[in-house]
Parts: structure tokens; sequence; C-alpha cells
């Protein structure tokens, strides 16, 4: 046998016996003798490079040395789940999205929600070729080779999969397997762990794979993403489960209400006993289809809804109170508390959100306070101990002026929150508006971060948005931490923040109540800032979903000639302020409603809709008796094709399509 023949045998036996052992529970062999087949064919590889092979099981060893995660756009969009406390508001769920597609739903699929990282996965012919970390949704971390190491990812799969796909997963870190290495860190004098979710999202960022290989990570496998051909979410992990993807056997399926509570009861009572943490039950809509009918928010899939469980309790000593100012003026109070352990962190500061709240709460500073997480995640107060109060004459009185700049706070009317009047002279307001302006999701100017921004502001070199683009390359190389190469890279960036949108610099404004949607309603409506500016409150408020709220926020904030000067001067330096109209290349289609639906050989799903709407026509998200046709490729779900069939709705190739172009 040559050593190529070797190599590629042990790869064989050794992906064979990875397979039995993590997906069919059996060992066909010895922990020995794997861990003696794997060292052969590492000493095998190291000899032989020639022969390397990025999915060899070798990988799981890990040595990959990595100074900077690449960042990585995702293919499809990773959303945050909205989260609901008690069976009235996961009832309500219900109801609102019957409502929205008109309908019964009777099948829903229930999963344990693993406290961990998420982590998308992307095959091409049955390998790994990437895996990148949630990051903000839209894009992420490149972390491929350390998530090669972990044991039950598979690195190369069996059965008959689809060409390329995306899989999303949590990697956990096993109770068992964190106080393993607190125990190691311990006898080294070093410092612990905090606790597993945060241990297993830092081992993803180490530089070196070989760290990571050495943590029990496991992965969890919760999804599939894209266009594939499946009519349920249940169908689709019985497949991943086929190709070798870990997917609990703790998902189940149920028809009503009363079994997705009866299941939500039962792991609340369990969770205990599990060897990993869970914080609570996703619950999600079976039918791909009604998925794709009721769509996503800003932030959050419709479909589906993650029910929390009951956070733990622990009770603190109150030591002070603070007072700190958001970009939009906004006060927040801040609670100062005696350090105390909650759900494996250490707990200083607790949010307590305005003054109703602290009205509400009673509180006075010296109290022994009960303080959980929201969500497991922010600490709040939510009451005291009545036994150990605080003196009276230490109530806690919201305050009255800023804590930046003292100016007087007021609140509107209607509102629960106190803002700092000097809108455009109170330094924090500043910093924050400018920081917020620079951001990902508004400029996304590269070069300058929150940290870059603060230490202009106090140079006096940007005090407002519109200095930005004043800046000048000899003032900026005599900062502190400015080399050329760093001046270089911010003002490239500064420039190139000109070709954004309009929708992102009327967001990178900072106006308050315009967030992401808004701002992208807003600019669709109006089409131009003059247009917006100009608009009465009747023409606002008849914006879909702009309330009266945001309608104030609008008619304040054009009525501020500060304002208005800085918005003629981002224009005339030749930021967008008006909306790019697509091209209509013709009215083929118009008044049609097409749903896209396959996999297609010429042209992306993406392309293809574009082409729909560049020639007149509306992309339709789900198959109703209002759809004209179906453009329909190779892989197109059987369920659509029945429902396209019942409805009488004709189905067009590609081919046909174009020649109808």
């Amino acid at each position: 046998m040559t050593v190529q023949e070797r190599i590629r045998q042990l790869r064989d036996d050794l992906h064979r016996y990875n397979h039995a052992y993590y997906m069919e529970d059996q060992s066909l062999i010895s922990d020995f003798e794997f861990d003696q087949l794997l060292a052969e064919l590492v000493e095998l590889e190291k000899n032989h490079p020639e022969f390397y092979d990025p999915h060899s099981p070798s990988q799981r060893v890990g040595g990959t040395i990595t100074k900077q995660f690449e960042t990585v756009v995702h293919d499809h969009r990773m959303y945050s789940l909205d989260n609901t406390y008690s069976p009235d508001e996961l009832k309500d769920w219900v109801e609102r999205i019957e409502k929205k597609v008109d309908q019964k739903i009777n099948d829903f699929t229930c999963e344990l929600k693993f406290d961990g990282a998420s982590i998308n996965m992307t095959y091409i012919d049955g390998r790994l070729a990437r895996a990148v970390t949630r990051g903000d949704g839209i894009q992420g971390d490149n972390v491929t080779a350390n998530v090669k190491t972990i044991k039950n990812v598979p690195l190369r799969l069996q059965g008959d999969y689809p060409s390329q796909f995306d899989i999303r997963g949590e990697i956990i870190l096993p109770l068992s397997g964190f106080q393993a290495l607190n125990e190691q860190r311990k006898a080294a004098g070093e410092s612990l762990y905090s606790n597993p979710r945060n241990t297993a999202s830092g081992s993803l960022k180490l530089q070196d794979s070989s760290e990571t290989a050495r943590r029990p990570l496991q992965c969890f496998f919760y999804a599939l993403a894209g266009d594939l051909s499946y009519s349920t979410h249940s169908e689709a992990l019985d497949q991943a489960v086929s190709w070798g993807f870990t997917v609990p056997e703790s998902r189940a399926r149920f028809g009503a209400m009363e079994d997705v509570l009866a299941y939500i009861q039962q792991w609340e009572e369990q969770r205990s006993s599990l060897p990993f943490d869970i914080d609570g039950i996703v619950i999600k809509v079976n039918d791909l289809e009604l998925q794709a009918a009721l769509g996503y928010t800003a932030k959050s899939p419709r479909w589906a809804i993650s029910y929390k469980f009951k956070a733990p309790q622990v009770s603190t000593t109150l030591l002070s109170v603070d007072y700190q100012v958001g970009r939009t003026g906004a006060i927040t109070p801040v609670a100062n508390l005696a350090p105390v352990q909650l759900s494996g962190t250490i707990v200083k500061r607790a949010s307590l959100h305005n003054a109703d709240q602290i009205e509400k709460l009673n509180l006075r500073i010296g109290d022994e306070v009960y303080v959980e997480k929201g969500g497991e995640i922010i600490p709040k107060i939510t009451g005291f101990v009545p036994q150990q109060r605080g003196p009276l004459d230490q109530a806690i009185v919201f305050a009255r002026h800023c804590p930046d700049c003292g100016a007087p706070l007021e609140r509107v009317a209607g509102e629960a929150q106190h803002y700092c009047t000097n809108a455009t002279g109170c330094p924090t307001q500043q910093i924050g508006k400018i920081q917020h302006f620079v951001s990902r999701k508004a400029m996304d100017i590269d070069g300058i971060g929150s940290e870059t921004v603060t230490q202009l502001f106090h140079a006096g070199l940007v005090t407002k948005i519109s200095d930005l683009y004043r800046l000048e390359r000899a003032s900026l190389l005599r900062l502190d931490r400015m080399a050329e190469k760093s001046v270089d890279n911010l003002l490239m960036g500064v420039t190139a923040s000109v070709q954004q949108p309009f929708h992102k610099v009327l967001f990178g404004l900072g106006i308050r109540h315009v967030g992401e949607t808004v701002a992208k309603r807003l600019v669709k409506h109006f089409k131009t800032m003059e247009r917006l500016k100009s608009a009465t409150a009747e023409e606002l408020v008849a914006v879909n979903d702009i309330g009266e709220k945001i309608v104030e926020s609008l008619m304040h904030f054009f009525q501020d000639e500060s304002q208005v000067a800085e918005i003629d001067f981002l224009q005339n330096y030749g930021l967008s302020m008006e909306v790019e109209e697509a091209q209509t290349l013709g009215q083929t289609f118009e008044g049609k409603t097409i749903v896209v639906s396959g996999v297609f050989e010429r042209y992306s799903r993406n392309e293809l809709k574009a082409m729909i709407e560049a020639h007149g026509g509306k992309v339709g998200s789900s198959i109703s008796s209002k759809t004209s046709f179906i453009l329909a490729g190779s892989a197109m779900g059987p369920a659509k094709k029945a429902k396209a069939e019942t409805l009488g709705i004709a189905l067009v190739n590609e081919d046909q399509f174009l020649e109808m172009l």
C-alpha cells in the first residue's frame, strides 16, 4: 500500500468511526485505538504535505494560527428571536401570526434553547467550507479553523445532501467540561472562567486552533438556511441528521398549544438535570411556506419565538445610583451594587430604566435588593427585602440636571424617559451622535471607532457630524496614536461614506425614534430630504407605522436651525439625500405577482427577482390566489407544486421566463 493510499484509508476509517460514535452512539473501536490511528495520520500528513486535505480528520487536532479573523457577510441573515415569558404571551403570539396569514396554525416544533455561541456553517459538495460566527446577524467572523476541531461537527457528509447549503447551530461547552477547565486553571493559579456560555464563545476566537481543540466543545444544529426543497422544518432537520449532523433528540412536534406548554413545563423542571445550560424553549411554525408568508420584522422572524425560563434571583446591597446620558439625550439611572455572583458572572451594576421604575420599586440607598438577569443577560432590580431597608431619608429622587453638562432635564408628555435639553452642547450627546453616525449600520466609516471619535472630539477636531468631512491630514497626524496609515485609512473611510444610500444617511443623523426600519419607510415614501423636511404632521402620520412620537420627533428635529444647517452641509458635500430610483427596463410584468422558487442555472434567485421588479412586476413571498405564475427552478418543494396545481397557477421555467423578456 502506498503512502497516499494509507492516508486515504486512515481518513475514511476515522470519518466512519467519528460518524458512528456521534450519530449512531456506537464505539467501533476504543478511544486508545482511535487516538493511535489519528496520530499515525497526523504524522503521515506532516511528512507528506503534498497530500494535504482541509477536510482530513487530522484537522480535529488544530494547530492553525489565526492572527486576525476575516469578516464575512452571511448569505442569509441570522436574526435574533423575540422572547416571551408566560403562557398568555405565547398564546398572544399564536393569535398574532394566525391573524397575519388568516388561517389556523396547528403544526409547531419545539426545541431546547441552548446557552452557547451561534454559528453558521456552509457546506459545498459535502465538505465544510466555512464557519462564521453570528456577529451582528449581517456579518460575522470566519472561525473555520477553530470549528473544525469540534469533534461532532462533520467535516465530510454522508448520504444524499444538496450541493451547497448553510446550516445553523449552537456551540456549547458542557458543564463537566467547564468544571474541568476551571479546575485546571485553579491548579495553575489562573483566574477562573465565569460561565460556560462566555467560555464557548471565547473558544471560537482563540488564535491557536490547537487550544480550541483542547476544549470539549459540542455543536447542536437547529436549522437549515437557503432555498432547499423541503416542506417543513422538521423534515429538513431529519435530513440533516441523515447527513451526519447532531440534532438533539429532545426536539418535538405538536399540533396543540396545550402540548407545547406541557413540553415547556417538562423541560423547565428537568433543566437542572441536563449536562449543559439551556435558558428556554424555541417554538417554531413547522410549515416552511407559512414561515415565508409570515416573514420577518427588522430584528426577528415572526414564525419563531423563545419562551424564556424564569431567571435565577439573588440579593445584594444598593450602594448608589448614577445617571448616564445617551446619544439622544435620554437619561438612564444605573444602580451600583455590592458585587454578587449571578448566573455565572459577577454583577456590580443594574439598570433602573427610568423615573417611573424607581418610583414603582420605591428604592432607598442601602436597601437589600433582589437582582435577576432579564433574558438571563441584563441585570435588573426586581424588588427589595422588607426587613433590610435603607434609611428613609435615602429614598432615591430622580436627577433634575444632566450629569454631564448640567442642563435641566425635561420629560416629554407620554414618555417614560427624561432628556437633557442641551441637544447640541452636551459633550456626551455629541460624542454619541458622532459614534452612531460612523457605526456599521449607519454610514459604516472604516478607520473610525468609538475611541477614535472620543479622541477627535476632545481634541476639538470633530464636535459635530459635519466636522468629519472637514478633517485635514496634518491635524490628524499631530494626535497621539495616529500614524500615517491610520490617518490615510480614516480619511479614505470618510470619503467612501459619500456613496452610502439615503436611508443610511437619515438613520445616521440619529433622530430620536428613527431607527433603521423607520428610516427606510420614510425614504421610500418621501424620496428626497427636501420633501421629508417640508412634510406636515398629517403627511408624516399617513406613512405606514409612523406614529405620533416619531412625527413629533421629526418635526422638532427639522425645526432646529442647527440640525438643518448640518443637513445642508452634508448635502452640499455630496452625501445622498434622495432615493436612486431603480432602473425600469419595461412593463412586461406590470400588475403581476410572481413567486420565485427552486434552484436556477443561469441566474441567482436575487438576480431573477431584480429582473421581475425592473420589468414592472412584484415578487411574492408565498403562493396564493393572487400569484400570477411561479418562476420554478429545479428542486422546487413538492408542497409548493401541489399548492400551485390546486390553485391552477402556471409554472414557468428559466428559459420561458427569459423568452418573456
